[in-house]
């Protein structure tokens, strides 16, 4: 039996695994949080690996309140950061596989093609230099069998998100402003977690290898809305903005596209489109 140790298991990924835990009889999953769990906490750590017999970590657990990482960079850095780095450690010194997710944010957007995971990092706000900085400590340590895996504009039936903010908003407004001008690529934490757990069993490498995953296609957030109400037959005009009319302390990415082809062909992935994604997450919604 493998012993699988999922950090942040109530947030939107951790929540997916929980959910199709009961699919994969071979792996005998810990799903903790905060509270069961302290990740800042090196000792913490080796102590539960230990006594669980732990053979594998998905670390889902992140900070990722993005405008408020910059009044609390500090918190920011010792979630996404350190903890990050006392996982990579405790990985190596126990052997253990370890996949840790990150963030689409570690890019400065500016590109016009999609990114590749070689292309030169540059985060623009707190959230996305504490990603980065997490990213760069596994690297550093490289434990074997870890890996990273950067995704972009998650949602999911569990936890808060852009989709259940827009049903939320779209229910109660005759219009919406969304801004048109920032693209990428919506990702279903669902599928995201079942790629992980296909991963998982298959990872061999000896150092720390960068994977790309997002759903298929392209769209932009004001795409996302209308594509949202379309769906669920909703009744709301969306006005199309520039992010210039709807500032916010943390400064996005314009351009959030990831190149996917090495997740897939590394895998064996087939990744689901976009939209057929959030209609099934609506189904469930």
């Amino acid at each position: 039996m493998n012993n699988i140790l999922v950090t942040g298991a109530q947030g939107q990924l951790g929540s997916e695994i929980k959910a199709l835990a009961h699919l994969y009889d071979e792996f005998n999953f810990f799903f903790t949080d905060k509270d069961d769990l302290d990740i800042t906490d090196i000792d913490a750590i080796k102590t539960f690996v230990q006594t669980k017999n732990i053979n594998a970590i998905i670390n889902c657990a992140a900070y990722t309140a993005v405008d408020l990482a910059e009044d609390e960079f500090k918190l920011a850095d010792l979630i996404n950061h350190n903890a990050t780095k006392y996982l990579a450690k405790t990985a190596k010194e126990f052997n253990l596989k370890l996949i840790h997710v990150s963030t689409d944010y570690v890019f400065d957007g500016k590109s016009h093609i999609p990114y590749n995971e070689n292309d030169i990092t540059k985060p623009t706000s707190s959230y996305g230099k504490t990603k980065l900085d997490g990213e760069l400590s596994l690297k550093a340590i490289a434990p074997a069998n870890s890996i990273i895996i950067r995704t972009a504009w998650v949602y999911s039936s569990y936890g808060s998100n852009f989709v259940k903010t827009m049903l939320g908003l779209g229910k109660d407004k005759n219009t919406l402003n969304v801004v048109y001008d920032q693209m990428g690529s919506p990702t279903y934490a669902r599928d995201l977690a079942l790629a992980i757990l296909k991963i998982l069993p298959k990872l061999s490498n000896k150092k720390t290898e960068t994977y790309h995953y997002t759903n298929e296609g392209v769209c932009s957030w004001y795409d996302f809305a209308k594509a949202i109400f379309e769906i669920k037959n909703i009744n709301c005009h969306v006005i199309p903005i520039p992010t210039s009319a709807y500032p916010t302390k943390a400064t996005r990415p314009h351009y959030s596209i990831l190149n996917k082809q090495k997740i897939k062909n590394s895998f064996e992935i087939t990744i689901p489109y976009w939209r057929d994604s959030l209609k099934e997450c609506l189904t469930k919604l």
